[in-house]
This record gives structure tokens, C-alpha cells and sequence, in this order.
């Protein structure tokens, strides 16, 4: 299960992706593209082209939990790709 604490990471990839990929598709992208393992104790975190859509993987020891949220009138906010920024900051509500 998946402990939800100060030092979990979170990663996100910042190109939109295909909403048809599932756990598969998406822990060869965590390899490939983000050259991380998809079997550490982080989530990953992929957005579709519109960003009314996200889909998080995660691995908790047993196997990977695919989670997806989508939104009826808003847009998620995401970090544009051409800021070398490396990390982003969240708290809970």
C-alpha cells in the first residue's frame, strides 16, 4: 500500500501522452524516457494533450496500482518543458 508521506517523490513527465497506454505502456516510458525505475517507491505522474486527464503509476512492492482522474471543467496546471526547473514543491490541503 502506499504511504502518502513527506518524502514520497513524485515525478512527472512532461510531454502529453497517449491515454490509451496502461501499466505497461507507462513503466517502459518511467524507463525510457525518464531513465528511472518504475519499481521504486515513487509515482509517476503522465497527462494527456488537453490536461483535463491524468493518469499516476505506482509500484507498492506487489505490483503496480494505476490510478487516473479526470476533470469535467477545469484544466491541470503543468510545469511548461521549456523551464529547466528540476522540482515542484506540494503541500496537502
Amino acid at each position: 500500500m502506499f504511504r502518502f508521506d513527506d518524502d514520497l517523490k513524485v515525478y512527472l513527465h512532461r510531454d502529453p501522452v497517449d491515454f490509451r497506454y496502461g501499466m505497461n505502456s507507462l513503466s517502459i516510458l518511467v524507463e525510457q524516457s525518464m531513465r528511472l525505475n518504475p519499481m521504486d517507491a515513487s509515482l509517476y505522474v503522465f497527462g494527456n494533450r488537453r490536461r483535463d486527464r491524468i493518469k499516476i503509476l505506482g509500484w507498492d512492492g506487489n505490483g503496480f496500482w494505476l490510478l487516473m482522474k479526470r476533470l469535467e471543467a477545469d484544466r491541470f496546471t503543468w510545469p511548461d518543458k521549456k523551464t529547466d526547473r528540476k522540482a515542484v514543491h506540494c503541500r496537502g490541503a
